[in-house]
């Protein structure tokens, strides 16, 4: 792999990172700015984080958006029947564990296609969702210790920052030095050989798109710890920009391979991308438009480099 296919989407990041800086230095290149950019991507980097783990299976779930507001409506429903924060928080990702664990049994035991599966049980959690919250914003009964873990700072990083750096690290270590981490890529890359060697299909399949689910129950409760409330749409803008974040990631470090650390890397683009734009007043269709540019343009570095490697 060369060394623009391995790098070309860091350079790309500290070439925006430095036009920004350079369009905007009294409001983009302040530290405090740098630091907020950090604490906007995180909820995105744990959503990017969790899809990471079905797309080295070369699959997708859908479902991630709605998994993200179902989190934030179970929680305060728990927290206003008199629930405590650990059994709330544990009820919760059991239960976005439990999304991904029943979509990836489907399609890891009848061979049938993620896409429409997790787009089915992303329609029926946001049923669900809807049914719990009957469509209103929920507010109240939330304790100030959950709240906490989604605001301040700790040693003057955002509390939501640090979050995602262990997200990263975790997935990073399942997906790199452990056997189950083996097993969901040799899948990824060839399901056949994979099976013919050994490989157990279904319970890896169980795993990856339960971890899936599981970062984006995380993300949905970390979003309502704050914001203070929990809206049944609220996960919705998740779904795409964490695709985004898993595909710019896969043209960095790896040989167009789904990695925990090229995740967070094209989350930060994304981040960094929306901020500077803001900053500079350019409306938000254009933003669209430059995120999706940016996307294509990271691709065609990653297939240049591999062609002259």
């Amino acid at each position: 792999m060369s060394f623009s296919a391995r790098y070309g989407t860091l350079i790309g990041l500290l070439a925006i990172v430095t036009l920004f800086a350079a369009l905007s230095p009294e409001a983009f290149a302040k530290g405090s700015n740098l630091i907020n950019i950090t604490q906007q991507m995180s909820l995105l980097a744990i959503v990017a984080l969790g899809a990471t783990f079905v797309m080295s299976l070369s699959e997708f779930d859908l479902s991630v958006g709605a998994v993200v507001s179902m989190a934030g409506i179970v929680s305060v429903t728990l927290f206003g029947a008199g629930w405590g924060i650990v059994p709330v928080m544990l009820v919760t990702l059991i239960a976005g564990f439990a999304v991904g664990a029943v979509s990836g049994l489907a399609i890891a035991t009848y061979r049938m296609p993620s896409f429409i599966v997790t787009l089915a049980m992303g329609t029926i959690v946001g049923g669900i969702t809807y049914w719990i919250s009957d469509g209103a914003t929920l507010f109240g009964n939330i304790p100030v210790g959950f709240r906490d873990l989604g605001r301040g700072y700790l040693a003057g990083i955002p509390v939501l920052t640090l979050w995602a750096l262990a997200a990263t690290l975790f997935a990073a270590f399942i997906l790199d030095h452990t056997e189950l981490g083996r097993r969901i890529l040799a899948i990824g890359g060839n399901r056949e050989a994979a099976r013919l060697t050994g490989v157990r299909i279904v319970p890896n399949s169980v795993w990856a798109f339960g971890l899936c689910t599981l970062f984006a129950a995380l993300a949905g409760l970390l979003l309502t710890a704050r914001l203070g409330s929990a809206h049944p749409t609220g996960g919705n803008g998740f779904l795409l920009q964490a695709y985004a974040a898993v595909f710019l990631g896969m043209t960095a470090f790896r040989d167009g391979q789904a990695n925990a650390l090229g995740t967070l890397l094209g989350a930060a683009i994304i981040a960094v991308v929306a901020n500077g734009l803001t900053i500079l007043g350019v409306p938000n269709y254009l933003q669209d438009i430059f995120t999706g540019l940016i996307i294509i343009g990271a691709v065609l570095v990653r297939n240049i480099g591999g062609r002259a490697a």
